[in-house]
């Protein structure tokens, strides 16, 4: 593949998950809405468009006539620049996610590691947003949301590495392919809590947004920011989501494999349904310390994920698997 051919390639790939994520956070604005308040004994969005459908909308149209406000004593170069490096390395992910077994912009053997390094640079425009914005508080909570995704960071990774240990592989297409008659999932069920688990964690949804004050009226690191570079914030947060419910329906749920339906659309579906879980379980789940929670993590996870690591490299060697 020549260079400009992978440039193109690139710039189409990105500009498809772009697209892909701006739709996907106009349908779970609107459902996690509608979703919370039935859960709630509520109606939700009603007033604008059938049911409330076009108030996504409309809250996108009040945020783009919303002034750009930058703090006294800010630094003006990384306050613009940290919306944007929180939502590139989210839209990125999809450069290599596979939608079939052809249906993908950049095929490599160490794909599930690129999926799990890149997002994790998000966390450097979370601290630049936070010591740019010139506030205390928001930079409490940006080492606050790095210090969560460092430590969360750890068990999704060995939780994952479970993974292509059983598949003898770092590819995704790889390993969708090793569960054509039995989903990881079914072998897995450790990897597959952790992993899903610390993959809310790392998109920063609830129970896991400890930079937020809802009662408070504070958005944690992005508190200064106003219209469309504070929603900046959330189509990042909502495109490492819909990216974590792909990753994990292709690598323990059998990606795109099923019957009848075109490959695609059985992916689209089994995210569709991790996704509706994720928002069962912000609208359920109490929200706890932070200081839980990263004991939860430390003292929790990351030993259960080296344990389940060690178990599955135990077990495939006794076995005598991929000898």
């Amino acid at each position: 593949m020549s260079v400009s051919e992978a440039l193109l390639r690139g710039s189409l790939a990105a500009l498809i998950g772009f697209t892909f994520v701006g739709i996907s956070l106009v349908i779970l604005n609107w459902f996690e809405r509608k979703m919370g308040g039935r859960i709630q004994s509520r109606y939700g969005p009603m007033h604008v468009g059938f049911h409330g459908i076009l108030q996504t909308f409309a809250d996108l149209l009040k945020l783009l006539q919303k002034e750009y406000i930058i703090p006294q004593g800010a630094n003006k170069l990384l306050f613009i620049a940290a919306p944007f490096m929180v939502m590139v390395p989210a839209i990125f992910v999809f450069l290599v996610i596979p939608f079939g077994p052809d249906l993908y912009a950049f095929r490599f053997e160490y794909s599930l590691l690129f999926i799990l390094s890149f997002p994790a640079l998000t966390s450097f425009g979370i601290l630049a947003a936070g010591w740019a914005s010139n506030s205390k508080y928001s930079l409490v909570a940006s080492l606050r949301t790095v210090g969560q995704m460092i430590s969360y960071e750890i068990p999704r990774l060995l939780s994952a590495l479970s993974i292509a240990l059983m598949a003898g592989s770092f590819a995704i297409d790889t390993i969708v392919e090793r569960q054509a008659y039995l989903w990881f999932v079914l072998l897995q069920p450790i990897a597959f809590l952790v992993f899903f688990f610390s993959s809310l964690a790392e998109a920063n949804r609830m129970p896991f947004d400890f930079t937020w004050a809802e009662s408070e009226l504070v958005s944690g690191f992005f508190t200064e920011y106003t219209g469309m570079r504070w929603a900046l914030f959330f189509l990042g947060e909502y495109g490492a989501l819909v990216a974590a419910c792909l990753v994990t329906a292709l690598i323990f749920f059998g990606g795109w494999y099923g019957p009848i339906l075109p490959s695609p659309i059985w992916l689209i579906v089994k995210a569709a349904l991790l996704l509706v879980f994720s928002l069962w379980i912000r609208w359920t789940w109490p929200r706890l310390r932070i200081d839980q929670w990263m004991r939860f993590s430390w003292k929790v996870l990351t030993p259960l994920s080296i344990a389940n690591l060690l178990l599955t490299a135990f077990l495939m060697h006794w076995l005598g698997v991929g000898a």
